[in-house]
């Protein structure tokens, strides 16, 4: 069962924010409300660009961390190549 999922989020100052959770819905609604991450507070509203689900929480938390190593632009190829 996959309940462990990686998300990105496009902030309204077009910034990328990456993050994990066990419920997307949830997750970015809260981001919206300003009681997510420190870092979305004054960046809303957020939309949801991308998600990865997996098996366990640490395949989620080794992806979660891959993702923010990335630079920008390879971020938004990641972006890209999910609307595709």
């Amino acid at each position: 069962m996959t309940d462990h999922y990686v998300y990105v989020l496009q902030c309204a100052d077009d910034t990328l924010y990456t993050g994990y959770t066990t419920n997307v819905q949830r997750r970015v609604a809260e981001h919206d409300s300003g009681e997510g991450a420190k870092y979305t507070r004054g960046r809303t509203p957020v939309e949801l660009v991308h998600v990865e689900s997996f098996d366990t929480r640490s395949d989620a938390m080794s992806r979660e961390y891959e993702i923010k190593q990335l630079s920008r632009a390879a971020k938004e190829s990641l972006v890209e190549y999910n609307d595709s």
